[in-house]
């Protein structure tokens, strides 16, 4: 029975790329990013992911293969880096992937009072929460998020409907099967009219991953341990750039994001050379850190220097 079903799988992947070439791609190859034509060609579980969350519609597949291509090309969200972004749009902390759920997913976190709707704004923004799906959906493939709604002391001139429907979009169309439970902790009475509008975005599918929680409720789907102290939890995590959260690395800062100066480097490997003479494994790791360090510095560099040439404009 289970080769009958992943044969049926099979063919239906096989024919959603023939159809998407045939249908979507001819003459029209400045439509999409070549990258991400040449994955769906590849990666089978993509191909499944669009099918799985349409219900293995082809027709309906290949509608939302569509849309999400053209988006990522927009966005150029192959090319984004953290030098790509804005160096403010890290610094404020609203938006940022750190610690897990009770099923092990990884959090990703919108504190809700620190977003502030401005139009001059709202590609970066937008960019920015693209930046973290998409370097998610990298390190961990095929790996789902609970997204958190952190309404704390949230009121009404933080209601950004454009962007929430971006991000409802964001994981209804161009990341599927991304998203595990969506948690909206604390929301403001006045902000009721709002989201019942919002859950006429979402299809039936999604409705059923709202959940509405106070403090009192959180517990049920966050451990305490990764839970901050206002919401009732331990974690004393707080916010800070650089580095990212979770990363492994902090590196000084240049116009639009992190680089590594010279003289940082060498400070940073005395450092860490004097404090590891005691390891036999100190060569070893200082050589892997050398290596990011120089990847990193290659990748904002390039970034930095396309960005020059091609800005993107709002």
């Amino acid at each position: 029975m289970a080769d009958i079903i992943s044969n049926g799988e099979a063919k239906l992947e096989n024919e959603t790329r023939q159809r998407f070439i045939n249908e979507y791609l001819q003459d029209k190859t400045d439509k999409y990013d070549s990258r991400d034509v040449e994955r769906l060609q590849k990666d089978d579980a993509l191909a499944g992911c669009y099918l799985q969350w349409r219900l293995q519609n082809v027709d309906d597949a290949l509608k939302m293969i569509d849309e999400s291509f053209q988006w990522r090309k927009e966005f150029r969200v192959n090319d984004l880096t953290e030098c790509s972004i804005p160096r403010w749009m890290f610094e404020t902390g609203a938006v940022y992937l750190h610690g897990y759920d009770k099923e092990g997913n990884k959090l990703f976190w919108f504190k809700v009072k620190l977003h502030v709707k401005d139009a001059k704004t709202v590609v970066d923004k937008k960019r920015y929460v693209a930046f973290w799906l998409e370097r998610y959906a990298k390190r961990e493939p095929g790996m789902p998020l609970t997204v958190v709604f952190d309404m704390t002391d949230s009121g009404l001139s933080n209601i950004d409907m454009d962007f929430v429907k971006y991000i409802i979009n964001c994981f209804k169309v161009y990341y599927p099967k991304f998203l595990s439970k969506m948690i909206l902790y604390e929301m403001p009475w006045i902000m009721s009219a709002a989201w019942r509008i919002v859950k006429t975005w979402l299809g039936p599918e999604a409705i059923s991953k709202l959940k509405f929680v106070g403090k009192n409720e959180v517990q049920e789907y966050i451990d305490a341990e990764h839970l901050p102290t206002h919401m009732g939890g331990t974690d004393t995590f707080k916010y800070s750039y650089p580095p990212l959260p979770d990363d492994d690395f902090q590196t000084p800062m240049c116009e639009n994001g992190p680089i590594v100066s010279e003289d940082e480097t060498e400070s940073k490997e005395d450092a860490e050379s004097e404090s590891k003479d005691t390891l036999d494994s100190s060569q070893n790791e200082e050589q892997i850190k050398k290596s990011k360090k120089v990847t990193h510095l290659a990748e904002c560099t390039l970034s930095v220097r396309g960005g020059q040439s091609s800005a993107p404009t709002s």
